[in-house]
């Protein structure tokens, strides 16, 4: 499409809206400048909400937008708006709102029809260029839809103010509580989350409910914070942890080559997966493997946690400046499928000795018949065996096998490597590099790899330093292309809020203070920029941002997790996490407002409302604070790792883990200002343990440590 005229998109910043800019279709990007010719010219506005990493907004672009004939019946009647989800998640979540209640039904590619005030009176996902699958043709919806405007205008106005009404009461969230304060109240509804997630668990396959599935690492944190204490559900909240993780590590949704995670699985068997790979899946499934091994001590989980960090040091991360990158494209074009991460057995046979395939065909799955409906002869890798299973099929010694599929598997991963790789977005949103920033400092702690620290402080540098000011924080980085035009795109509340848990994460890791004061201050932007002050809770966008076009007028309070950590209860977390540093009962105070606002709904989420639950967690069981404090010598700092390695052991989210050096206790929040410097430190190393507002005698060696944590969690 080179040759046609370029559209406006060739001034926007995002990649998937530069991918569109040659399209005969007059796109505008979402701004007031696209409305206003709406109104000027009476006409519906037609709005496609997609992602680079969408294969199926591909497919509509290439056959309906790509179309001269289609574009030109588009252009005559509508104000055709494109939107990338990723750059506008505002825009995106109240119009996914909006279709879901008009066709029950949501996802990517969004198109949904607006009167010229952006009020939806119509939408779907995909349409295809003809009649089939039980859908209209995108050429008939546009002309229904563009006549319904004009000759039924009354009746199109009427269904859009139902819909916006629709929004408004599915995010008004009314039917608060007010005992949240009684631990008795809020862990009887946190043990009704966890049964709602017990409930819908697969015991067979792992994972929630049938196909297709999602990873949920919220509910798999839940569900092993409710392991590790003793209680309701709390073999049953193992054993579902336990399946999941282990069937998801060994099925197709993981990259048994490259490591990472694809977005999620078609079937309810985790085999085949939707090959794209996102930042924010393997951010937070890196935290819930970290957090398993942590428990349950499985060997395999620290081996998922470090595959997803080769991927993601490999794939995902700009290794010079610092930073990470939103994601991995599933395909290489429309006419394949996952092509480049399947093999035909012919494909590995031409790689593999006969004794390599062997193994492999057995461990991988890899047969004549394979796994994807566009090409029946392609294999998605995953391991139905054990390498025991297969060393006792194939007659051979245990090592034997482990040798051939290590070396099998190397191979393999250099052929993959000469095929074209599928596009990584490099663009760098705030929110999503906060979470990879966490999710690295936690695995770099348990796994005691100060390079992955290292990198992720210095990613967490850049994003303080080129997104935020110290009272406004930018949604996007970095775009992918360094010579678009750069758009300032502000941040919306899950960016400050993940941001905050980033820097209180880093200064927990390596006690740097400036870290404790940039999540001081990142808290306090939420607290006067997105706080509902009538009601409770918190705006996903700013209170006094503007101006509210089209449907961004519906105010929304952010509280199910989708699937990235809802920003209401992520907000409370860290304002609870907060208040156990400084003591300062107005981060409390509005966290227990922020639950209670939601706590009579919440339990029909279910599983959806996992970081609600981790939150409550937080409110109502003790913080428990565990400082381990040395002296700035080598022998001291030795015995510091010790302790620490102990304090790490048995995740459970009220517990908070804080290594300082003795010259850094001069600086020190409010809360822990008023013990430690009063801890006398001659020499190594000691741990102090606070639970509450009790604190035990300090204690210098690991067992000791090990028997004062058992009887404060």
């Amino acid at each position: 499409m080179d040759s046609t005229p370029l559209n406006a998109l060739q001034n926007s910043s995002s990649a998937y809206l530069r991918s569109a800019m040659h399209q005969p279709v007059r796109w505008h990007e979402w701004g007031e400048k696209a409305f206003a010719l709406a109104s000027a010219q009476n006409k519906p506005i037609l709005l496609d909400i997609g992602a680079v990493w969408c294969h199926w907004c591909h497919v509509m672009d290439r056959e309906s937008y790509e179309s001269a004939e289609l574009a030109a019946f588009l252009n005559e009647h509508y104000i055709a708006i494109k939107v990338d989800r990723d750059e506008r998640p505002d825009v995106d979540t109240r119009y996914q709102a909006a279709v879901s209640a008009i066709s029950g039904q949501g996802g990517w590619p969004l198109t949904a029809f607006l009167t010229p005030e952006g009020k939806p009176f119509f939408g779907g996902t995909y349409f295809p260029p003809d009649e089939r699958m039980g859908r209209p043709s995108v050429r008939r919806v546009l002309e229904t839809m563009a006549a319904a405007f004009h000759s039924k205008r009354d009746d199109v106005n009427e269904s859009a103010s139902s819909v916006m009404q629709a929004i408004e009461y599915n995010e008004a969230f009314s039917g608060g509580a007010t005992d949240l304060e009684h631990s008795s109240a809020g862990i009887a509804l946190i043990d009704k989350l966890v049964a709602s997630a017990l409930k819908s668990f697969d015991p067979r396959n792992g994972g929630f409910g049938s196909q297709p599935k999602f990873p949920h690492p919220a509910a798999l944190d839940m569900l092993m914070d409710t392991a590790s204490r003793a209680g309701t559900n709390h073999e049953k909240a193992a054993q579902a942890a336990l399946t999941t993780l282990h069937r998801m590590f060994r099925g197709g949704i993981f990259d048994q080559l490259a490591g990472g995670f694809h977005r999620y699985s078609v079937d309810e068997r985790w085999v085949v997966p939707h090959f794209e790979k996102m930042s924010y899946d393997n951010s937070e499934l890196l935290r819930s493997y970290v957090h398993a091994f942590q428990t349950f001590t499985d060997p395999a989980f620290a081996e998922a946690a470090n595959e997803i960090i080769r991927w993601m040091e490999e794939w995902l991360s700009d290794r010079e400046n610092g930073g990470f990158y939103a994601s991995q494209d599933a395909d290489l074009s429309l006419d394949d499928d996952g092509d480049y991460f399947t093999w035909t057995k012919e494909e590995a046979a031409a790689v593999l000795s006969p004794e390599e395939l062997a193994v492999a065909e057995l461990y991988y799955d890899i047969g004549t018949v394979g796994d994807m409906h566009h090409d029946p002869t392609r294999n998605v890798l995953f391991c139905p065996y054990t390498i025991d299973e297969v060393a006792t099929r194939t007659a051979q010694a245990p090592d034997a096998v482990g040798q051939f599929l290590t070396s099998a598997k190397a191979k393999l991963l250099a052929e993959r490597l000469k095929r074209q790789t599928p596009f990584i977005d490099k663009s760098m949103y705030t929110g999503w590099n906060a979470m990879c920033i966490s999710a690295c400092l936690e695995a770099g702690r348990v796994f005691q790899q100060s390079s992955m620290v290292a990198f992720a402080l210095r990613s967490l540098d850049r994003v303080l330093q080129e997104a935020w000011n110290g009272n406004d924080l930018l949604h996007v980085i970095a775009y992918g292309d360094p010579d678009a035009p750069r758009s300032r795109v502000q941040g919306v509340l899950e960016d400050y809020t993940f941001l905050g848990h980033a820097c209180l994460t880093a200064w927990e890791t390596i006690g740097q203070f400036s870290y404790f004061k940039a999540a001081e201050s990142l808290a306090h932007a939420v607290l006067t920029k997105f706080a509902d002050v009538e009601k409770g809770g918190f705006f996903d966008t700013e209170t006094n941002s503007g101006p509210h076009l089209g449907a961004l007028a519906t105010r929304r309070k952010p509280l199910q997790d989708a699937p990235t950590p809802a920003g209401n209860p992520a907000a409370a977390a860290l304002l609870l996490r907060l208040h156990a540093l400084t003591d300062h009962e107005e981060y409390r105070e509005k966290a227990l407002s922020t639950l209670e606002c939601f706590a009579g709904v919440v339990e029909h989420f279910g599983l959806y409302a996992a970081t609600f639950a981790l939150a409550l967690g937080r409110l109502v069981r003790p913080a428990v604070q565990v400082v381990i404090v040395a002296a700035d010598d080598v022998t001291s700092q030795a015995a510091a790792m010790h302790l620490e390695i102990v304090a790490l052991a048995r995740y459970a989210v009220n517990k908070s883990v804080i290594r300082l050096k003795s010259s850094q206790l001069a600086d020190l929040p409010p809360a822990l200002r008023q013990t430690l410097p009063h801890v006398p430190l001659d020499v190594g190393a000691f741990a102090l343990v606070c639970s509450g507002n009790t604190c035990q005698p300090p204690v210098r060696s690991t067992a000791d440590l090990a028997e004062v944590l058992n009887s404060s969690l």
